[in-house]
Formats: C-alpha cells, structure tokens, sequence
C-alpha cells in the first residue's frame, strides 16, 4: 500500500552514513542553476545535534548508508513486465527478438503505458531518480491495419514522463529495428523521443545501418545511444565506425554504447587501441550483466564467457562506463527486480568490481553517461540521495534491503520501511544432572 508524502524540500538530512563510514549531517539549498544541492556538510554529533522532531524540514537517517541516487543508463520500460503478457519460451537474444516481435502487434498504447508506470515506480522505490529507456518503434505487424501506430509506445512512455516528471528524470531513446524506414524513426523523434537508437551489429550491412542512425541525429541535432556489438561469436565490430563518425560531435551531445560483449572477448593488443578511440570519440559505454549474462554464451563455443564489457580495461583508458540492469520480466530476461543494488551485485560476481566502484557504476558514472550532474553527499553535488538501511556498502549491496529513503532534488519522493515477524525463538532446556 501506498501512503503519499508531502511535496516539500528537505533542510536536511541528519545522522547519514557515507560509504566510507563517515556519519554525517548535510544541508540543502538551492545551487545557481535552481536545483537543490548540498551545501554543507559536517559530522554528526550524537549529543549535542537537536533531536529531528525540533527540526522542521529535517530528515533523519541515522542506522543508513548514504549514496548518490542511482541512474537507470539502459532501461526498456516499453518491454517491462511483459514476460507473463507474452509467456515467450528463453533463448539467446535473437530468439528474445523474435518473441518480442510476435508479440507487439497485440500490444495497444494503455498495456505500454501501463507496465512502464509500474516498472518506474519501482526503480523510483528502489532509488533511482534518472532513467534512459529505449523504447521499439514498432515495425512488426500489419502495415495497413486501422490501429497500426509504429509509435504508440514511445507514445505511451512518453506519458508517463510527463506523469512523472516531478518525480524523476525520464529521458527516451528511439529503438530502430534495423529495417525501419528513416521516416518512422523522424516521426519517433517527433512524438517525443530525445535520441536516435539502434542494434547495428543484427542488421545484414552493419556499418551502413550506424551511418544512417548517425546521419539522422546530425541533421535532427540530437544525441545517439545504440546497442552496441552484443554478441560473442564474432569478429564484425559497429563501435569502431559508431566511434569515427562522433569523433568530432559538441562534447555535450550524447554519443553512448551498450553491451559491448564482444569487447570483453579481444585480446589485450586490440582491446587497448580501441578503448583509447572510444576514449578520445567520447563514447560512453554501458555494461548490462543481469540480461546479457541471461542471454548470451548459449552456444556451446561460447560457454565459459561472460557476456559483460571489459569495465576495468575501458576505465583505464578513461572511457566513461557506466551498468545498468536492462531488461526486467520480458523475454530478454524473465527476472530482475528493477533495483540498482541488485547491478551493484552481479558487478561485483561476475564482473570482479569492488563494492566502492560497483557502486559508482550505477550512480554517478551512470549520471554522467546520461549528462547529468554529480549527486551525492558532497558540497555543490545535486541533492539526489538514497538512504539505505544498514551498516556499510558491503551490507546494502549485499542484503539489498527494502528499507530506503529516496530523495530526489532535494525532496523526499519515496520511503519504504519493512516489518519483520518470527516465530519466538525456543529457550534450550536446562541441562539434567544424571
């Protein structure tokens, strides 16, 4: 059940623990710009700091980790929660295609609207306050009949952004089937979509279908966010011709690649060359272990590979990388919990990150992939928080508690707390002499 909260800006937050264990006390204020950020912090004095009650506007979280709010840098929010809708049987990702296909014509605008505001307030309880989600232009279907829409699902999140716009920051990519004419891709642009998106490395001429997605963002001025080369088996890279064409884009113009699970299969020698040519184009890449560790290394040539970008290796050339967790509950991955803490996991079990970096995937390296400012308990830093019941980094990753507190420019947006009922548990009998 959901009880609603009053829409008012925070003074404060009392009594926050930092990833590093620090315990703190921060205030808020408006920042140039008109966003509510941080502007001071200091420790936190358990005996002398006023109770919260004498505090209006104030928050405590004392017995919280405190992190940056996560981003959502790869969503599907028009796929979200279809897998019991669509009942598709598991495969690799063409097979996921294919049954997603199939299953669209059947599709109307309130089923997408309707999954995409549940799957969205569940990341927003879960603390993330900024999504990116591609959303299909729908190409399958009959072309010529009355309630063919090819956008009603940009459409329809497109909706529930404008819902949801006090909330959270919702930003929508255009998914170009990569036969999909350059008007429908115009009109997605039109209907609301921000950015020009694409799985090249399917389309029989790959380098051809990169340069019409490019050539569509240059004339329309917006940025571009493809599915970038996903795939083990293979050697028919798209990055390197999605790197040269946006070499020489605005800095501040979106150029970003996810998956990239080709890339973790390279040798050092050809993996070190090309990181720095992503580096210099500016390419933010996305690594998104929860769906591609579901949907790759099916075959038996590529069992034993991890369907996850080199995330160290891109680092260190100093190539932005950011994690997401992609699909949830659709026939690309039929779990997930829409939960940045569950990310923050599989980084740390199959991608080898420590929780410190783990965390900051998800975070601010996923809000600058998206353009966004810092967050986080730091001076000047956006006041999007995520309070987390617990002890340290190490606990909220790895127990993932429901219990949060999300905060989001400053306001309280969302605070879950859970109640825990055992049975008593049984006294040991005294021992008997013999």
């Amino acid at each position: 059940m959901y009880h609603s909260l009053p829409a008012t800006t925070l003074a404060g937050v009392v009594g926050a623990t930092t990833p590093d264990s620090q315990v703190v006390d921060a205030t808020f204020g408006r920042g140039d710009d008109g966003d509510v950020v941080v502007t001071r912090i200091t420790p936190h004095d358990r005996q002398h700091t006023a109770p919260v009650s004498d505090r209006p506007g104030w928050l405590d979280l004392r017995g919280h980790v405190v992190v940056a709010a996560a981003a959502e840098p790869h969503a599907h929010l028009d796929k979200a929660l279809s897998w019991p809708v669509i009942s598709p049987p598991t495969g690799d990702l063409r097979a996921a295609v294919q049954a997603w296909h199939r299953a669209t014509p059947g599709l109307d605008e309130d089923s997408f609207r309707d999954r995409a505001r549940t799957a969205a307030l569940m990341m927003l309880r879960n603390g993330i306050t900024a999504v990116r989600t591609h959303v299909d232009i729908i190409t399958s279907g009959e072309p010529t009949a009355a309630d063919h829409d090819p956008v009603r699902a940009i459409r329809a999140v497109d909706q529930v952004r404008r819902e949801l716009a006090g909330l959270m920051h919702i930003e929508i990519v255009a998914l170009a089937p990569v036969d999909c004419p350059v008007e429908l891709i115009e009109q997605s642009l039109d209907a609301g979509a921000d950015i020009v998106g694409g799985a090249p490395h399917l389309a029989d001429t790959p380098a051809e279908n990169v340069t019409k997605l490019v050539d569509i963002a240059v004339r329309r001025g917006v940025g571009v966010d493809l599915h970038t080369d996903e795939f083990l088996l293979g050697d028919e890279l798209t990055i390197s011709e999605f790197a040269r064409l946006v070499t020489d884009w605005p800095a501040e113009r979106t150029r970003t690649a996810g998956h990239c699970c080709a890339l973790g299969t390279l040798s050092e020698s050809t993996l070190r060359p090309l990181a720095q040519i992503l580096a210099d184009a500016r390419i933010g890449v996305v690594a998104l272990p929860i769906t591609n560790l579901y949907l790759q290394g099916r075959e038996p040539r590529s069992r034993g590979l991890r369907g996850i970008a080199p995330i160290d290796e891109l680092r260190a050339a100093g190539v932005t990388v950011a994690a997401g967790a992609d699909n949830i509950r659709d026939p690309f991955n039929p779990v997930g919990r829409a939960d940045p803490l569950e990310t923050a996991s599989l980084l740390i079990t199959a991608a080898h990150q420590n929780p410190d970096t783990a965390i900051d995937l998800v975070t601010n390296s996923a809000r600058s992939v998206m353009g966004l400012p810092p967050a986080g308990l730091t001076v000047g830093a956006r006041a999007d928080l995520l309070a987390v019941a617990g002890a340290d980094l190490v606990e909220i990753i790895g127990a993932a508690p429901a219990d949060r507190s999300v905060i989001s420019n400053g306001v309280l947006v969302s605070r879950s707390e859970t109640r825990h009922q055992m049975a008593a548990i049984p006294t040991p009998s005294a021992s008997v002499p013999s």
